[in-house]
This record gives C-alpha cells, structure tokens and sequence, in this order.
C-alpha cells in the first residue's frame, strides 16, 4: 500500500515532532515505498501464502466442512444407487464396501486434521488437494460400475465434474495448481472406467461414449482454472491491503474506542508487531474524521514521548494513501488484567501490590511529561513476558490522553468527540465524572484505586448497572474497603492505600505516582511476590508457546 509524497511529508514531520529524528523522512519513504517480497514464518508456496494467517484458518475450516458434506454425500449416494437396484446389483460387493470404507476414512481424516490446530494451515490445504484426487477416484470407481450404453447419447454430468468445480472455491491456489490437479481428478474417470475393465466388473466400452462421458470432467477442468484465477488474484489483493508499510496485517486481535488492534509482521524482520488501525471508512462525519484523526495523532505523540519500561513501546506510525491511520506497537505476550482475574480469580496481595507498583512507574513519567491517562482500567493493564522477566506490567492505549495545558478547557484541544464517554465508568474518578477539565493525574491514581480493589476482590468498587448510575456512585457514595469482599487476608495498610486512592477530594489522595509507588512499596506482606513465585506461576497457567 503507497502513500502519496504529500502524505509521507505530513507524517514524517509529525513523527519528528514525537521522535525527534529518530524515523526520518527518508526511512518512512522507504518502507512505504518498498518492493522486497515479505519474510515470513508462515509464507509457504502456492497462492495461499498470499492469503493472512486468520484466511488461511478459514479456507482450512471450509475444507473440513466440505470433506464432511462429501462423506455424507457418499455415503447417501451409495445407499439410494443399491436400493432402485433390482437383482444381483441390488446387494453391494466387497469392492463396493472397499471403496466405500476408503472414501469415508479419507473424508474423516481430512475432517479431523482441519480441526488439528497443531497443524499448519498451509499443510492441510495441501493435503486437501491430494484428497480431491483419491476422493475422485472413489466416486469414479462407484458411478462407473454401471455399464455405458450401447448407443452413444447425450453427455452425462459425472461426479467428478463436480468435485472438480468445489475444490478452487474452497482451497485457494494457484491457476497453474489448479490445472494440474483438476486434470489429475478428471483423469480418474477413465482410469477407474479402465481398472473396472481389467478386472472383468465392465465390459469393453464404446470409444464414443468413453469420450462423451469424459466432456463434462473436462469443461469442469476448464472452469476450475478460472474460478483458480480468481481466487487467486482476490487474494493478491486481500494482501496488499493488509499491508500498512513494512509490516502485513495477519490476524485481527480485537476492537476497541480508538479503532481495530491487529496482530502483525514485519516484511523482513522477524519482529512481531501489534498494529492499532483505524478505517478512513469508520470515521463517519467530516466533523468526526477530523476530531478522531486528532485523537489517533495524539495517542501516537503520547505513546512515542514516553520510554518507561511499563509503557507500551511505540515502533512506527503512518498513514495510508486511503486514509486509513495506524500505528505499531510491541506484541504482547500475556494477558490484561481484566482477563487475568476473570480466568484465575483474585490475586494475592503481594501480587497485586507488585503489579499496582509497576504501574506506578509508567503513570510517573506520563504525568511528569504533563500527560492523563483517563482511562486506567484493567483491560489496559497488559501483564506479560519480557524477555526472562514474567508478570512484566505494560500500560497500553493512551487513546483519551491529556496534557494539561491552560488552554485544554477549549473545544480545539479537549479532542473529546462530541457524546462520548471520557474514561470506563467503572474507574471513573469522580472529577471527570462531573466533566471537570483542571482533571490531573491525581484522577489516574483515583482509577488505578479501583484497578487494585479489582485485583484484590474480583468485583468493582461499586456494582450498578447503568453508566450513569455508576457515575454518580463515584462522585457521591463513599467506598468499601476491600478487605470486606476479599478471599484472602488483605492488610490493612493496603486496605486503607485502596481507600486514599478511592477519595473523592483528589487533595485526599496520594499527590503524585511516585508517591503512592512508594506507599505500596511499603505494605507489609506475610510473603512477598518473588521471581520465582512469579515464573512458576506462569509455568503453570499461561506457559510460553512454542514456535510451530
């Protein structure tokens, strides 16, 4: 995807103005105009390896569905031919069963293996094309035991043919593969015709009738190379527009406020990457583009500005020729800590006091940098691997980021879509709840308040169904301590850290992240979280995945 000079222009003064010289000019007019063919570990031959990883899966799914459509088809085909039998043919013979058992164990398999997640995509659309193979020669040998007329007549649509026309639709290929597998299918019509003949089930057949039988399988060949082609070419294109720079979209990893996350790889490097991307198409009015634009530049100057190794780190950031804005970011090995108390329930204290301090770390910088969060919540609060290190705290998605500025009252730098919710409502500090604009990062530490008793107790501090009414709750109703929902024996000088933090006067709470980072630091703990706990924890429930 090529962006226009003006555009890599603009874009490369703005990252300047982030990064200083850091991505130059003529490193963003490179990647945007560069030809070297993508490096990647799923790349394999055939058209397919045009296709993203999350298509592939799909065409996968596709050919088990039509692998269990054949064997049921099969399986029908050849109880109804024996019963409108009469005589002999009417009971099936061994070869009958025989073939039968094959075409049945080979449309399993190829079922089950789709279904196998240890197995590559590419590999298993491979083995699908030998499959359409051996299941054409199954169905060949069955349809071809009753014997040709003696008196030419008109074409008969084989079974082949159609198993020749499904197969393109369903595993994506070149047009030349396409070709040479569908005449390897139409060939074993008459190669079943001539083993039947061998073996004494047909008599000799009439050379006109073996040549119009065999004219639907060859238009069927003919169709199958085109319907290839197309494939073929949609999936070119399906590449190229996943492609923002040096790096390709492979599969989508969720959605949220500021647009799409994807899961991306870089064209020549090995370095996974994960890409937030929002549509020209999804920006709505001329008024809303301009104001989501604003904010999507925003988050990206955010982002970059900031080092902490707490902080997502920010690799690039562009915009396409269509319009469509990204930026990339590290891939995350881990879990959010929203997921992360879902799936394994509370932490222990110790933990959530390790995790809450390193989020303090990165809130330490945004604010000495003059920048609010807004929406510290646990979804993005991403715990993962780093390197050797496990229950590493990344922050992530600067989206509704602030700096505080005398002018950020005004409309032009609020940047705040006309409707929309500033921060969760859940771990909504009540200032922003009353739509205050002198909001500073004392209203940061107000959320990550609410993140800890999340941590801690499993539920939120304060349980309402509506928006609104939770909103209010923040602004008007004083807070639990957690100790009261907690499993576990929560001490009561974290207790009482929870409660500053949840104040709703932000004189009452700590003045800065440094300040409550060093609070924590001081909670006394039966048993500290250690490496080790931490390592052996992350063995057990979330181990780190092997390359396939």
């Amino acid at each position: 995807m090529k962006v226009t000079e003006g555009r890599v222009r603009r874009t490369s003064r703005l990252v300047r103005e982030v990064q200083g010289d850091t991505l130059t000019t003529e490193r963003l007019v490179r990647r945007r105009f560069a030809s070297t063919p993508a490096v990647s570990d799923r790349r394999q031959a055939g058209a397919a390896s045009l296709l993203p990883a999350d298509l592939l899966e799909e065409a996968v799914r596709r050919l088990g569905n039509v692998a269990i459509i054949l064997f049921v088809v099969g399986v029908l085909f050849f109880a109804m031919y024996h019963l409108v039998q009469t005589g002999p043919a009417a009971v099936p013979s061994r070869l009958d069963w025989a073939i039968l058992s094959v075409m049945s164990a080979l449309s399993l398999g190829v079922y089950g293996l789709s279904r196998w997640p240890r197995v590559a995509p590419q590999v298993v659309l491979d083995i699908g094309l030998v499959y359409e193979v051996l299941f054409a020669f199954c169905a060949a040998s069955l349809a071809n035991q009753t014997p040709l007329p003696a008196e030419p007549g008109p074409a008969q649509f084989a079974p082949t043919a159609v198993i020749i026309l499904i197969f393109p639709l369903v595993v994506p290929m070149t047009p030349g593969k396409a070709l040479l597998v569908s005449l390897a299918a139409a060939a074993t019509d008459p190669l079943a015709m001539g083993l039947l003949v061998l073996a004494g089930v047909l008599p000799q057949p009439d050379p006109i009738a073996t040549a119009l039988r065999e004219g639907p399988n060859l238009l069927a060949v003919l169709l199958a190379f085109l319907t290839a082609g197309t494939v073929y070419r949609l999936g070119r294109k399906v590449s190229h527009a996943r492609e923002l720079g040096s790096y390709r979209l492979v599969r989508k990893l969720g959605e949220g406020g500021m647009g799409e996350v994807w899961e991306a790889e870089h064209r020549m490097l090995a370095r996974p990457a994960a890409i937030k991307l929002i549509r020209a198409s999804a920006l709505g009015t001329d008024g809303g583009q301009v104001q989501l634009r604003r904010r999507f530049e925003r988050e990206a100057r955010a982002t970059a500005l900031l080092h902490s190794p707490h902080t997502v780190s920010l690799y690039d950031f562009g915009v396409s020729d269509d319009g469509d804005f990204f930026y990339v970011m590290e891939r995350l090995e881990g879990v959010d800590l929203q997921r992360l108390v879902e799936r394994f329930g509370p932490l222990p204290p110790a933990r959530a006091v390790s995790l809450l301090r390193q989020a303090c770390e990165s809130l330490a910088e945004a604010h000495l940098q003059g920048l609010v969060h807004r929406d510290i919540k646990p979804a993005n609060l991403f715990v993962c691997r780093l390197g050797l290190r496990v229950d590493h705290v990344k922050l992530l998605d600067f989206g509704l980021v602030r700096r505080q500025t005398t002018q950020e009252h005004t409309s032009a730098a609020r940047l705040t879509l006309e409707g929309a919710a500033v921060g969760t409502p859940a771990y909504l500090a009540p200032e922003l709840a009353l739509g205050v604009a002198e909001a500073d990062g004392r209203a940061d530490l107000y959320a990550l308040g609410c993140v800890g008793f999340w941590l801690l107790t499993g539920r939120t501090v304060f349980e309402r169904r509506g928006a609104i009414e939770m909103a209010m709750a923040h602004i008007e109703c004083p807070p639990e301590p957690p100790s009261r929902f907690a499993e576990m024996n929560v001490p009561a000088v974290l207790d009482a850290i929870v409660l500053r933090c949840l104040a709703k006067d932000p004189a009452e709470r700590p003045q800065s992240a440094q300040e409550l980072e060093r609070a924590l630091a001081a909670v006394p703990l039966a048993e500290p979280w250690t490496d080790d706990q931490a390592q052996r924890w992350w063995d057990k429930h979330l181990p780190k995945a092997t390359p396939s």
